[in-house]
């Protein structure tokens, strides 16, 4: 009995022994590993490290008590079969969570930087989490089989559950899903002027759940990601920030309307001289559309260099008009109705 105890001893001394060079030489490869350009030498050795030195020592545990007759009978359950495959399962799940965790961390990172939206910022730490969580539950099933106990009332149990949550969020899972499809489908970035339904303004953000747009009142919208990815998007900075302003011009029955043509065209090339915001490419143009009720109606196009100067344009374009057609006597009609009285027999 002596002599079991003394070789139980010495074999977990040896275990020791080689557990402590083991960690000299990840030690080792570690720094080597943060010499390279690649990252993923040093994820695996993080992720193998710790976990086995700590496999050396179990196993030369395991060999010591099973090898030299050191355990009494009462203790015979602590070195069956199943113990030491439940402490090598979850040794393998250590690794393989700290593998994945500092993989989708350190690749994920990468990846989310040089993306515009920070949709995919906010993923990763749920990602990280999910794996986590996910390796640890099959490390769970796969020791309750281990042992001989019945896992299906825990996968049933684990369906019942995730069917539930799914049902109670569908509507954040919608959000979350439809944010992705936008990471990936970008039809905007941060900064673009969109029209979402009847939302109008810039985007200031785009998360896992909603995207926000600060109206041109100074106002903040909040859109579910859901709402975006199922209504017509406008952007008015792609495929690039020039927009197309129309100004739309009425006058009277009699008038000349080469000569009203010839001055808005001398607007417009006015316009693109002594402002910084519209231009002349493409050239602007003029047409004459309807005869209207009480009107000859038409529209002065040109183009601005930037959507932010719409408003702009038409403030200048249309006081050079009322001032350019009162010089020329060009009368800007309003709306009027003529009423008629017909006198019968004498009333």
């Amino acid at each position: 009995m002596n002599n079991g105890f003394l070789y139980a001893a010495s074999t977990i001394a040896a275990g020791l022994v080689l557990a402590g060079i083991a960690h000299i030489i990840i030690r080792w490869l570690k720094k080597r590993a943060d010499a390279t350009d690649t990252k993923l030498d040093d994820i695996i050795l993080m992720a193998i490290g710790t976990p086995l030195v700590v496999a050396i020592i179990a196993l030369s545990v395991y060999i010591a008590l099973t090898r030299f007759d050191i355990v009494p009978e009462s203790m015979n359950w602590l070195i069956t079969d199943q113990v030491i495959n439940a402490v090598f399962i979850l040794l393998g799940a250590w690794i393989t969570s700290v593998f994945s965790y500092n993989l989708i961390r350190t690749y994920g990172t990468r990846v989310a930087e040089k993306t515009e939206t920070d949709l995919d910022d906010r993923l990763i730490p749920i990602l990280e989490i999910a794996a986590r969580y996910l390796i640890w539950f099959v490390a769970f099933l796969l020791i309750l089989s281990d042992f001989k106990i019945d896992i299906t009332p825990f996968l049933a149990g684990a369906g019942i559950a995730g069917l539930a949550l799914a049902l109670a969020a569908q509507d954040i899972l919608s959000n979350f899903f439809s944010g992705a499809i936008i990471a990936v489908d970008k039809p905007f970035k941060i900064g673009d002027r969109v029209k979402i339904d009847t939302f109008f303004g810039d985007v200031v953000s785009i998360g896992p759940r909603s995207t926000r747009i600060k109206t041109l009142d100074n106002q903040m919208v909040t859109v579910p990601n859901s709402k975006v990815t199922s209504s017509v998007v406008i952007n008015y900075a792609m495929p690039d920030n020039k927009l197309k302003v129309r100004i739309p011009f009425s006058v009277a029955y009699g008038s000349d309307m080469e000569r009203v043509k010839e001055i808005l065209l001398a607007i417009a090339r006015e316009a693109a001289e002594k402002t910084s915001w519209v231009i002349t490419d493409p050239v602007p143009s003029v047409y004459f559309l309807e005869f209207g009720e009480s009107s000859l109606n038409g529209q002065l196009i040109l183009w601005t260099n930037n959507y932010d100067f719409a408003w702009d344009v038409q403030d200048y374009v249309n006081s050079r008009i009322a001032l350019r057609f009162t010089e020329e006597k060009i009368e800007i009609p309003f709306r009027q109705v003529d009423i008629r009285l017909r006198n019968y027999g004498g009333c």
